[in-house]
């Protein structure tokens, strides 16, 4: 395997290593991978070939490409901290309860981010405080990005609207969060975060520039977690995300009566949909009662998206749903990565998965 498979870059990266309890979430460990081809991977000798091969028979460009499943990584130490500085070697990557050689090995502190605002503006957002609350922590959001950073406004009730697409002038899109419109309608919550995992997705691909860094790209989705009028499901949903490699994280804004970890109160409005749809797809999941844990919340989703370390396997030959599982050598760092791949044309969820 040629050693340009590897490459490693370190920078001054912002740590935030926030504890649990400040910000009492759900905990949510792992989520699902996408197919991808891992660049690089056709070696000098094989591109060769495949560059001198005749315009009538032009396949033995593609045959030596090999399909990799790529998964990115957070890894804390026990009290909360981004770990630098890992090398492939420190990793284990575990498929169906096999072990799988890591081919694929990207590390880069302080990277640059894309991210997709998802405002809900429902009806159910008009209870209480919920929808300040919401544009409270997309600004929040947004005053955590910097040069080099990218970001975009969704809104959405039964309809998915752009706002304003990927731009990099955060003072404009704060702006934009204050003038957002008044709550009313029915939720489509799971169709709106699969559409715009999808837009996310087409301006992923529609990047330009060669050589620079890789840019990653998540979507946050700021809701009460009440699903009226979906088409889509937690699984599906999963599946359009995962495809095209963006994790979702769920910033959901409640009372203390609708918290449902409040045995006092919890009314169990939250959706438990959502818990499984970030783990399912490599985000997770954050309740906001006060506007610090929105605050709090905002930091700890961009962090780890700039402190992420990307590893990279050969796809199953399996069609379906593959578990996945990915450890650190050392037991105390604690590996936050997806929980399984769709390998080739199989269309298993997770869900489906486990039953089997």
């Amino acid at each position: 395997m040629s050693s340009n498979l590897e490459s490693t870059t370190y920078g001054n990266g912002r740590l935030f290593g926030i504890a649990e309890a400040m910000l009492g979430r759900v905990a949510v460990l792992t989520a699902s991978a996408v197919l991808v081809a891992w660049p690089g991977l056709v070696s000098g000798p094989a591109r060769a070939q495949g560059a001198a091969g005749s315009a009538q028979d032009p396949a033995p460009r593609f045959k030596s490409a090999v399909d990799l499943v790529s998964v990115s990584a957070v890894v804390r130490d026990k009290k909360g901290r981004f770990v630098p500085r890992l090398s492939r070697e420190d990793f284990i990557v575990v498929e169906g309860g096999e072990r799988r050689p890591i081919v694929g090995f990207n590390a880069e502190a302080d990277g640059p981010v894309k991210v997709a605002v998802l405002f809900d503006i429902s009806g159910s957002m008009r209870v209480g405080t919920k929808s300040v609350d919401a544009q409270q922590a997309a600004r929040h959001l947004f005053s955590s990005l910097k040069k080099g950073d990218e970001a975009a406004l969704f809104t959405f009730d039964t309809q998915l609207e752009k706002v304003t697409g990927f731009t990099t002038d955060f003072k404009g899109l704060e702006a934009k969060v204050d003038r957002v419109e008044q709550p009313f309608g029915q939720t489509s919550l799971y169709d709106a975060i699969a559409e715009t995992a999808k837009a996310v997705g087409a301006a992923a691909g529609s990047s330009s520039g060669t050589g620079s860094l890789p840019q990653r790209a998540a979507i946050v989705v700021l809701t009460d977690g009440i699903d009226t009028k979906s088409r889509l499901t937690p699984q599906e949903v999963s599946a359009v995300a995962s495809s095209i490699d963006v994790p979702v994280y769920i910033v959901a804004v409640m009372s203390p009566v609708d918290d449902p970890r409040n045995p006092d109160y919890g009314t169990g409005a939250l959706s438990s949909g959502l818990t499984d749809l970030a783990r399912w797809t490599g985000g997770d999941f954050f309740i906001a009662i006060a506007p610090a844990h929105a605050s709090v919340a905002a930091r700890q989703i961009v962090g780890e998206m700039r402190n992420q370390y990307m590893l990279a396997f050969e796809a199953s030959r399996r069609a379906g749903w593959r578990s996945l599982e990915v450890r650190a050598r050392d037991r105390e760092h604690i590996v936050r990565a997806r929980s399984g791949y769709t390998a080739g044309n199989g269309s298993s969820s997770p869900e489906v998965a486990r039953q089997q």
